[in-house]
């Protein structure tokens, strides 16, 4: 078994000479290819691959009857910090009767999610839980992952990961195609809770209601194109113009 993976190494910005003004081109020779979303058989190999990284949302719901879920979604997003706030959008499943995956379904019937963060030392065993279950399997117990109780909502919080998002559902908007059929949904969580494992959570400014996570041990996960993840190796900080990110 590999110990986790080393921190982050921190470099300064690429360019710290760089002044208001300079000349910042691309680094290859090349025009543009214009493409009309209306004209592709599927846009979901260019959307997926030119909007990247993106954070995945590893949501862990329950049906009414208690039954559980889990299952990893990279169209999300933190839109908002008062109230905290998350976003995660559902494809549509046409496997299912409903066309619901069993995530929205849950979410529409309960109201309630937890978001997870995914880290390196247990991306596979998260990446597992993608695969098509049938409905009313738990992936919790196919990928062999430790649930924790929540403090504010039913579904459990995955015990591998390293922040958990506990949400209540406050907005959904249905994302609807030229043929007016839905092919997605996405839904607004309001952060109820959230919790942090030691080993990343920063007690300074703690004393002023405003902790951060530290960066150093926490190895978050991004998706990019296709099945190729992306893991952060390096970090630098860059000035606002209006202030320092260090002041903040």
């Amino acid at each position: 078994m590999e110990s986790a993976p080393r921190p982050a190494v921190h470099t300064p910005p690429p360019h710290p000479q760089w002044k208001p003004g300079d000349p910042q081109p691309l680094p290859f020779q090349s025009g543009f290819v214009s493409v009309d979303p209306a004209s592709l058989s599927s846009c979901y190999p260019l959307m997926i691959s030119a909007y990247v990284p993106r954070p995945i949302a590893f949501v862990s719901t329950v049906s009414p009857s208690g039954v559980g879920n889990l299952a990893p979604f990279s169209y999300s997003g933190c839109v908002a910090h008062d109230p905290p706030t998350i976003s995660v959008s559902i494809c549509r499943n046409a496997r299912a009767a409903d066309e619901k995956k069993d995530t929205l379904a849950n979410i529409d019937a309960t109201g309630e999610f937890v978001v997870c963060m995914m880290s390196e030392w247990f991306v596979e065993a998260a990446n597992h839980t993608c695969g098509n279950f049938e409905r009313g399997v738990d992936e919790f117990d196919q990928a062999g992952l430790t649930r924790m109780p929540s403090s504010k909502v039913r579904p459990p919080r995955v015990g591998e990961s390293a922040v958990h998002f506990e949400c209540k559902l406050r907005h959904r908007y249905e994302v609807v195609n030229a043929a007016g059929v839905v092919t997605a949904t996405v839904v607004f969580g309001e952060v109820v809770m959230v919790h942090a494992a030691k080993g990343v959570y920063e007690e300074a400014g703690a004393g002023e209601g405003k902790p951060t996570i530290r960066f150093e041990n926490y190895a978050p996960m991004a998706r990019l194109g296709g099945n190729t993840y992306g893991r952060v190796t390096s970090t630098f900080d860059l000035d606002r113009p209006d202030r320092s990110v260090r002041s903040t």
